[in-house]
């Protein structure tokens, strides 16, 4: 014997198919919010007085040819080659490195020389992805990164 289908079964279906997709949003909700911060600048109007600075450094240091390649070792140390266009490019090295989400701390690295333009820092990063904000100074000039190791 089968039963009828009735009104109450319909609001049931109802109220459970809508409770399943509210539900799934305040979830997703929540991750949204507490993962990203959702800034990228504190203040865009004086981030916008500074973007024609922005863009003549970017085109000097586009200008010097240096380049920079990152990645980590087994022991999670960052690597960092440096070149220029007449070869490996010797200098100092500033290294900022931050999770992509905001979730750890940023972390400042000190890095040794351990070959011509290469260099490696002296404590590990914690597993994970991380953007590193390099600057690299030689001769008077300086130039900044952005790259991503993990």
């Amino acid at each position: 014997m089968s039963r009828r289908f009735t009104g109450w079964h319909m609001l049931g279906v109802m109220l459970g198919m809508f409770g399943l997709i509210i539900g799934v949003n305040v979830i997703m909700a929540r991750y949204a919010i507490t993962t990203f911060s959702g800034t990228v600048v504190d203040n865009s109007y004086v981030a916008s007085q500074n973007y024609n600075r922005w863009l003549a450094e970017a085109r000097a240091q586009n200008a010097l040819g240096w380049g920079i390649a990152a990645t980590q070792d087994d022991a999670r140390r960052v690597e960092i080659e440096a070149t220029a266009p007449a070869g490996p490019l010797d200098g100092a090295v500033d290294v900022v490195a931050s999770h992509p989400l905001g979730r750890a701390p940023e972390r400042a690295l000190a890095f040794v020389r351990v070959g011509a333009g290469r260099y490696r820092s002296t404590a590990p990063l914690p597993v994970g992805r991380w953007r590193l904000h390099v600057q690299m100074r030689s001769g008077g000039r300086s130039a900044r990164f952005a790259a991503q190791v993990g």
